[in-house]
């Protein structure tokens, strides 16, 4: 049974992954499927809430419980700090990474609004 929630803890870790490429390539993903940015908004202001508050990350706290009930010991920090911070980045460099993370997904926003201003492909084809 310990196996089981092991691998539940470890599919926490690759969620959040795929949360985190998500919040960095979400903008651009919009800019084929529009609607789609207001997911993509929601991501980046429950990621902005993380690191900014002392809100707690759900995932974080699943994973935990399923590393709990596996006989393994919670992580004692963050996602970011347990999995990323020095691995993605060096461990002095958080604020530098945060500052690219914006920088790209503000990028990605703003050539979104740069397509709005013109028309969607699929309308163009049903005209």
């Amino acid at each position: 049974m310990d196996t089981l929630w092991r691998g539940l803890a470890d599919a926490v870790v690759g969620v959040h992954y795929a949360y985190i490429a998500y919040m960095l390539a979400g903008g651009f993903i919009a800019w084929r499927w529009r609607k789609t940015i207001w997911a993509h908004g929601v991501a980046v202001v429950w990621a902005v809430l993380i690191v900014t508050t002392k809100v707690p990350c759900p995932l974080t706290a699943l994973q935990n419980r399923f590393r709990e009930n596996a006989g393994q010991r919670p992580l004692s920090a963050s996602f970011i700090d347990t999995y990323m911070r020095g691995t993605f980045y060096p461990d002095s460099e958080q604020t530098l990474a945060r500052a690219l993370a914006a920088a790209v997904i503000i990028a990605s926003w703003i050539g979104f609004a740069r397509l709005q201003r013109q028309p969607h492909p699929a309308a163009e084809a049903v005209s």
